[in-house]
C-alpha cells in the first residue's frame, strides 16, 4: 500500500471509528470523518465503551475534556481494542499543562498498547521528557527536534506524530516531515483533534499504519492549502474544510502537492 492511496481505501472501506474525545468538538470531529468516508461513534460511558470497540475497526483516545469517568473508560476501550488487534490512536491534549492532565496521559500509555500518538509539538515534546511552556490545552507554538520525536517512538514501541508549522512523523526507524497545511488552521477549535480521527480512519482501513499516517497528514494538509484558496476567514475556512475532505477522497493524494521529506536523525 502507497500513502498516495489510503484515502481511497477509507472510502472502500467505511471504517467506524470509536471515538472517545474532547466534548467540545464532538460535533465537528464527526462530521469531519462522515466527510472523508468514515463512520464516527461517540461512546464515552463506561458501562458500554469496550463493548463498542468490538464493532470498531479504530479507537480514538482524546483527553481535551478531561474527567475520571471518560478516563476509566478510554482505559476499558483501550484494553478491548488491543485484545482484538484494533488500531489505538491517543491524542494527549494539553498534557504538561496540569500535573492530572500529565498523568492520565502517563497512565494510559502505561495501560494501553498505543498505535499512535498524535500531539502538538509542545505536548510530544513533555511525553519525551523536554521542558516546555504550554498554553493551556492549545499547547506550545515551539518547533520539536525530530530527534526527540524518534527516541519517544523507539521508547513507546509507537508511532509518534508532531504537529506544527512543519509536522514531524516517525516509527523510531524511519522519521519524516511533511509540510502540508495552511496556518489557518490554527484559529479553528479542535482541527488537531480532527486530525487525530483521521489518523484513527486511515489507521482502521489500512494495512500500513506508517503509510497510513503518512497520508492521513498529507492529505489534511492538501485538504487545508485547497480550502484556504476560497475562504479567507475561520469560519468560511472551517466549512470550506469539510467540504475538501469529502471532494478531494474520491481520488488518491496528489503527489505533486505533497511536501514529504524522509529525515536523517
Amino acid at each position: 500500500m502507497k500513502y498516495t492511496d489510503v484515502i481511497k481505501l477509507v472510502r472502500e472501506a467505511n471504517p467506524l471509528i470509536h471515538c472517545i474525545t474532547n466534548k467540545v468538538v464532538i460535533n465537528f470531529t464527526a462530521n469531519g470523518l462522515i466527510a472523508l468516508g468514515a463512520s464516527p461513534v461517540m461512546a464515552s460511558a463506561k458501562e458500554e465503551a469496550a463493548q463498542m470497540v468490538q464493532h470498531a475497526q479504530a479507537l480514538l483516545l482524546n483527553i481535551g475534556t478531561l474527567s475520571a469517568a471518560d478516563v476509566e473508560a478510554m482505559i476499558l476501550a483501550g484494553k478491548e481494542a488491543n485484545r482484538l488487534g484494533i488500531p489505538v490512536i491517543f491524542d494527549p491534549v494539553g498534557v504538561g499543562a496540569t500535573a492530572y492532565r500529565t498523568e492520565t496521559a502517563r497512565r494510559i500509555l502505561a495501560e494501553v498498547d498505543v498505535t499512535v500518538i498524535r500531539g502538538n509539538a509542545g505536548e510530544i515534546s513533555v511525553l519525551g521528557g523536554t521542558s516546555v511552556k504550554v498554553k493551556g490545552v492549545d499547547g506550545s507554538e515551539d518547533g520539536i527536534s525530530p530527534r526527540v520525536v524518534q527516541q519517544l517512538a523507539r521508547e513507546l514501541n509507537t508511532i509518534v506524530i508532531a504537529t506544527g508549522k512543519i509536522d514531524i512523523l516517525s516509527d523510531g526507524n524511519h522519521t519524516y516531515s511533511i509540510a502540508n497545511g495552511h496556518e489557518i488552521l490554527s484559529n479553528i477549535t479542535g482541527s488537531g483533534c480532527l486530525l487525530g480521527a483521521v489518523v484513527a480512519a486511515c489507521a482502521g482501513a489500512a494495512d500500513n499504519v506508517l503509510e497510513a499516517c503518512i497520508g492521513a497528514l498529507c492529505f489534511y494538509g492538501i485538504a487545508a492549502e485547497e480550502a484556504a484558496k476560497t475562504a479567507k476567514a475561520p469560519g468560511s475556512f472551517q466549512i470550506a474544510f469539510l467540504d475538501q475532505l469529502y471532494l478531494l477522497g474520491d481520488q488518491a493524494i496528489d503527489s505533486e502537492k505533497v511536501e514529504q521529506f524522509e529525515l536523517e536523525v
